[in-house]
């Protein structure tokens, strides 16, 4: 992700067709909670960690949570790219289950001295509102909380779930800065269908 391009002057920017644009904004958290949020054997999900996943089982998952959110940066990898940053020691990926089915992923990426990232987290449209979510979140505090770091964050976005920004701050989080990303429509590239995302418009002129 490019962060270091200029700043954009007040008011009305024009974008290209085939280009999306959304409002970005990014949380911390710079204290390990005092205590465990995690629940331990009192819910119907779990939680393993996918080591060398299937690549085809990955991408099934990785649509499944992220097509109504417009999640595409994986979908266009090679196999050997794709293959390279699941197997990379600092990323540690995890499922979320419920009962036999696969409805929830969560990366976290340690690769920055002394932080962690909580780069992909979300869970199937199915589960949203039922504490899956919330299953999930407190599970990713206390796992990147038990490495030695000193900052936890992430970041969302205004095509993601109108109350993700909400849903963080009640995790502990705090906002921290904006950014606006500017990016190819995946619908026009085909990594996702045209009707992925239906709430977010697709302009092709």
């Amino acid at each position: 992700m490019k962060t270091d391009n200029p700043l954009l002057p007040d008011g009305y920017s024009p974008i290209p067709a085939g280009k999306l644009v959304n409002a970005v904004t990014f949380v911390e958290m710079c204290e390990r909670p005092a205590t465990s949020r995690a629940v331990i054997g009192t819910s119907a999900f779990a939680i393993s960690r996918w080591r060398s996943p299937d690549l085809d089982d990955y991408r099934a998952l990785f649509r499944a949570v992220g097509e109504d959110w417009l999640w595409c940066s994986r979908l266009g990898l090679t196999d050997e790219e794709l293959t390279a940053v699941l197997s990379d020691p600092g990323i540690e990926l995890f499922v979320l289950h419920d009962g036999d089915a696969r409805i929830g992923l969560l990366e976290l990426d340690f690769r920055e001295d002394q932080e962690c990232e909580i780069t992909w987290f979300g869970v199937v449209r199915d589960a949203i509102g039922k504490g899956a979510g919330r299953f999930m979140m407190d599970f990713a505090i206390d796992t990147a909380w038990a490495h030695p770091i000193r900052r936890l964050w992430l970041h969302t976005c205004s095509f993601d779930h109108p109350d993700a920004v909400a849903f963080y701050r009640r995790s502990g989080f705090r906002p921290y800065a904006f950014m606006v990303e500017v990016e190819n429509d995946p619908r026009l590239a085909g990594l996702l269908p045209r009707t992925a995302a239906p709430q977010i418009p697709l302009l092709e002129r």
